[in-house]
């Protein structure tokens, strides 16, 4: 649809003169303007008076498009937004996600740890005003070690500690080769690392009498580590064994570990103890034979546990 308006045109030099021809201009929705015929009295059609309209003359009201429908309504330099067709649609299923804590934890953690730039401005406190409480790292065993025992390779390493052959000089071990698994003192920087050590060797006293159990011998320490001396296993372990044999097992070989696996840990739960920490890894063989017998080994996470509790 379009909108119709008629123009006067005047014919004659008197604006008085009544007699005058219109002229209507359609304007359509593409901007395009069509003439129409003009209206005489002559032709049929009634002469149309007082008929607002756009004239030539000036408007004492200023028009919203002074320069043409056409023409675009905003100031020059001015470019029009494009058409929302053109615009393509993108979808953002989370267009602005949360920030990460993982800054904020790294600073905290470098203020705390003096990583980061100390201010100026910051005033020292005093220190000395109440002496740090020392933690006791005395667990009153055996202190007598390297009279006993004499250190041979190291044959393994955790994340507690790290374990040595050894043979032993005098007593009931004297000539026999045993593992010392050495913990070193100044990684017990708190009273739940010292206790944590404390229940490993209470648990290792308390555990005895299963055959795929570790056996446990004595407990030592000096002014700078803890030992505690175990039966040798030198079959390696059974990670190395599974992947020497990449994974594959008949029935039968895979049933003899299983069960020996499920034999300790039944016994351990019997008992009150949860290992909390069972892997291949911690599994060793006596010997190197095929059919050698299982040892369950670190009890470093482990814990006593009461009956019916979580």
């Amino acid at each position: 649809m379009g909108q119709c308006y008629g123009k006067t045109i005047p014919t004659t030099e008197n604006d008085a003169t009544t007699s005058a021809t219109t002229t209507t201009m359609v304007v359509s929705a593409n901007q395009n303007q069509t003439p129409l015929p003009p209206s005489t009295p002559g032709n049929g059609s009634m002469p149309v008076k007082n008929t607002p309209g756009r004239s030539s003359h000036p408007s004492p009201w200023p028009s919203p498009y002074p320069h043409g429908v056409s023409a675009s309504p905003l100031p020059a330099g001015v470019s029009p937004s494009p058409a929302r067709a053109s615009t393509p649609r993108r979808f953002f299923r989370r267009p602005f996600p949360p920030p990460s804590p993982a800054k904020h934890i790294k600073a905290s953690l470098a203020k705390r740890l003096g990583g980061g730039k100390p201010k100026e401005s910051t005033i020292p406190e005093e220190r000395g005003t109440e002496p740090e409480q020392s933690l006791d790292k005395s667990f009153g065993y055996n202190k007598n070690f390297g009279a006993k025992y004499e250190l041979g390779k190291e044959v393994g390493r955790g994340h507690f500690g790290h374990t040595c052959s050894a043979r032993g000089k005098k007593g009931e071990l004297k000539d026999q080769q045993v593992a010392v698994k050495i913990i070193s003192k100044a990684k017990m920087t708190t009273a739940i690392s010292i206790e944590d050590v404390r229940r490993e060797v209470k648990i290792l006293k308390a555990l005895s009498g299963h055959k795929h159990l570790v056996k446990f011998c004595d407990a030592c320490e000096d002014v700078n580590n803890v030992y505690i001396v175990m039966e040798l296993c030198e079959g390696g372990e059974l990670l190395d064994r599974i992947l020497a044999r990449g994974g594959r097992y008949t029935e039968e070989d895979a049933k003899a570990i299983v069960v020996q696996i499920l034999s300790v840990v039944a016994f351990c739960h019997l008992q009150g103890v949860v290992h909390r920490d069972l892997k291949p890894e911690n599994f060793l063989f006596t010997s190197g034979r095929d059919d050698a017998d299982m040892r369950l080994i670190d009890f470093g996470l482990s814990d006593f546990i009461r009956p019916g509790s979580n």
